[in-house]
């Protein structure tokens, strides 16, 4: 690719924290979400994207982007490409462990401020055809607000080749995290100024020499990911022909573990994430999970 075309995608994670490194960035993307003016919005302050454990046995958690919003509401905002089984149940984690965590021994719960989650999908978590989601805590017959304090908002990219929308702001945004040639995101930004800044931040990290090797080093192991994953199942289907079907799945199996096991280890993830990740890709045992970390894992 001639380097004076190249321009990130701004859904590949890396790229998604450098936009949202810049205020009025936040800013825009924020407003559009939460169906504000952006003037109502006076502070978007990044905060640490490690989330506090409790003890030391605690499941680790790591948040794409972390923001304090006019100094009180907690957002983490997450972009995803690839799918993920139990989004649901992992955004629920994040969100109650961002919110719990806001308290300090012997303080009060009244010291609790609101916390938000934004999931933006590359794949469909949701059978009708909005790919725009907005989750409260409801009275299921009377529709009561139980309380405001837990948010989920959830945005599925794919969907929008797919249906047509109402045109508004959110779906502009959608529309540029979604977007991967340089023309079409020139074209977006034009939409609105906000998303015209993103463009510009895009165009100016795109030209960046190290955080080009960044993301393209972050979108290959994102891409590794993806392939391995599949190709471990197709060549025990392959095998399953040759062999027979129950040795050829076994071998297939042990494959996509290894793969799995591989791939997140290529992407820095934790020994505790990658045996729980195997465990639910999988639905192997406990014990034949740490079984075949033993075997797979490779000390550093």
């Amino acid at each position: 690719m001639n380097s004076n075309n190249f321009i990130m995608k701004p859904k590949v994670d890396f790229c998604f924290k450098e936009l949202m490194s810049d205020a009025q960035v936040r800013r825009g993307f924020i407003a559009a979400l939460l169906n504000l003016k952006p003037e109502e919005i006076v502070s978007t302050e990044l905060l640490p994207t490690h989330l506090n454990r409790r003890y030391s046995e605690d499941k680790e958690g790591i948040l794409d982007v972390r923001v304090q919003l006019n100094g009180n509401i907690q957002i983490d905002m997450e972009m995803q490409v690839i799918m993920f089984t139990y989004w649901a149940e992992r955004s629920l984690f994040y969100l109650s462990k961002m919110y719990a965590g806001q308290l300090e021994k012997g303080q009060d719960y009244d010291m609790l401020q609101k916390c938000i989650h934004v999931g933006i999908l590359d794949f469909e978590l949701f059978d009708s055809k909005e790919f725009y989601s907005q989750f409260h805590m409801w009275e299921d017959s009377r529709k009561e607000l139980y309380s405001d304090k837990l948010e989920i908002h959830i945005l599925e990219l794919p969907k929008l080749a797919r249906f047509k929308y109402p045109q508004t702001v959110l779906l502009n945004w959608a529309r540029f995290f979604d977007g991967e040639d340089k023309e079409e995101l020139k074209m977006l930004a034009k939409s609105d100024e906000y998303v015209q800044k993103a463009y510009d931040k895009l165009v100016d990290i795109s030209a960046d020499k190290e955080k080009r090797l960044e993301y393209e080093a972050r979108e290959k192991a994102i891409r590794d990911y993806s392939n391995i994953i599949s190709s471990g199942w197709v060549r025990g289907h392959e095998q399953g022909k040759k062999y027979g079907i129950q040795q050829g799945l076994q071998e297939g199996l042990q494959q996509g573990i290894c793969a799995l096991i591989e791939a997140c280890q290529e992407l820095g993830l934790s020994y505790e994430n990658t045996h729980a990740k195997v465990l639910q890709k999988f639905s192997l045992t406990e014990k034949d999970t740490q079984e075949y970390m033993k075997k797979y894992w490779k000390a550093s």
